[in-house]
């Protein structure tokens, strides 16, 4: 079925394409809140409920047809390459923490870091690795077995450590030259990278002190209990070897085959395993991400679905309406963005589905390219830290064997660079806008 050109989209065609997200919304949350605990709903059935709806409701002859335009949406190169990147992380988390090198790494960690430096530390590092690499989901991967280990070993409350590596992960991917958000953001609006930068910069460096001084404040304050151990360097290497070549900006995927094979070579040289128990491990790993790529896989569908009907050209149609003076204008592009977000929950794909009507707004209100690009890319990383089928968060939460809602409340810096720039808006100067 051809879609729709977004001009004749009425109110009850986008209602009904946006359906499916609200099913899935309204699935969890009012059987969570009749539940009365909001972890007694899985998320897979949530999901699994609001997909077979969406099949339901597309416009197709037959199942096999309405089947083939879902399965198309969770078949995205981006997403099955997503799918890769969780598996070969299982892998790694698995073997690595099973021959010791997350011990060895978290024992390098508190013998270097004073207890109430430790949370700004490992957020501090997510910071600088993912500004170097480019991309949250490496930095998750690389830090997120240590920030695990460390608040294992300390006493600290686990959410709140990986939070931690969660958000300076978003803080490189929303300014890094090499992030993908980055470049669609610059290309979409026809800036130079640099502009972009500064103008990110703005809003990126106040929120990101702010977040380590509350850091500071919250670890001198957390009664942590630990006994520094002998770090034994041999078992640090393969950590050491994945932070090494994330920096050095390795495709992800060849970083966390690296760490997997050097995991297997240093644990059974030194004897913590013998290949058998590698492979085991690796296995129990890769098992431990099914929930997570099943997620992954429905969501993308279900957002593949609402695609197809014509929800996101509706959304954009309807709320590019709205648009009022130069502030109006960076409110709807902000908003744009969230909402585009939800529905995609992939930030890069969001800006490049917001990014060209955003551009057309930003001409007609003379706002500069390289601001548009930063506000696109600013709330796409705040949006994609709150969405619990997002794959940042699910990657954090598989690692460290929790509920993505766990660690949401604890996402101080998103929740710090989401203020900083809806304040940039609204304390900005206004000015008259270009013609209609």
């Amino acid at each position: 079925m051809t879609r729709q050109n977004p001009h004749t989209i009425g109110l009850r065609q986008g209602l009904l394409a946006l359906s499916p997200l609200m099913v899935f919304l309204a699935f969890f949350v009012v059987l969570s809140l009749v539940a009365g605990d909001f972890y007694g709903v899985p998320i897979t059935v949530a999901f699994v409920a609001a997909s077979v709806y969406a099949v339901m409701i597309t416009r197709a002859p037959s199942l096999d047809e309405r089947m083939e335009i879902f399965s198309s949406g969770a078949a995205r190169p981006d997403l099955l390459m997503m799918v890769w990147i969780f598996i070969l992380a299982g892998a790694f988390a698995a073997s690595a923490k099973s021959m010791g090198s997350v011990d060895a790494i978290v024992a390098l960690t508190l013998n270097v870091l004073p207890p109430q430096l430790i949370l700004s530390g490992l957020f501090i590092a997510a910071c600088f690795i993912s500004l170097s690499i480019g991309t949250s989901v490496g930095t998750i991967v690389a830090l997120t077995p240590i920030a695990s280990g460390i608040a294992q070993q300390t006493g600290a409350l686990m959410p709140l450590v990986v939070a931690g590596v969660v958000g300076g992960a978003f803080f490189g991917d929303n300014l890094s030259f090499i992030s993908d958000t980055t470049i669609v953001a610059t290309r979409t609006q026809g800036c130079r990278m640099r502009d972009k930068f500064r103008a990110n910069v703005r809003i990126a460096f106040p929120a990101a002190a702010i977040a380590i001084c509350l850091y500071v404040f919250i670890g001198s304050r957390m009664p942590l209990t630990f006994t520094p151990k002998e770090v034994d360097w041999l078992m640090t290497a393969p950590y050491l070897l994945v932070l090494a070549t994330a920096i050095c900006g390795l495709n992800v995927m060849v970083v966390l085959v690296l760490g997997i094979l050097s995991s297997g070579i240093i644990g059974m040289i030194s004897g913590s395993y013998g290949l058998f128990r590698w492979l085991q491990a690796m296995g129990e790993g890769i098992m431990g991400m099914s929930e997570l790529i099943i997620v992954t896989l429905l969501a993308a569908g279900l957002m593949g679905v609402i695609r197809h009907l014509g929800g996101i050209d509706f959304l954009l149609q309807r709320l590019s309406r709205v648009v009022s003076g130069s502030r109006g204008a960076e409110l709807c592009i902000a908003f744009l963005t969230v909402v585009t977000n939800i529905c995609t929950a992939n930030n890069t794909i969001a800006i490049l589905t917001a990014g060209p009507l955003a551009k057309e707004i930003s001409r007609k209100y003379g706002i500069e390219p390289q601001r548009t690009a930063s506000l696109l890319d600013t709330f796409s990383c705040f949006t994609q830290a709150f969405i619990p089928y997002g794959a940042q968060l699910l990657m954090a939460a598989g690692i460290a064997m929790l509920n993505p809602l766990d660690i949401i409340p604890y996402l101080y810096y998103p929740f710090i660079l989401g203020a900083c720039a809806l304040g940039h808006i609204l304390l900005k100067r206004t000015k008259k806008h270009g013609t209609d």
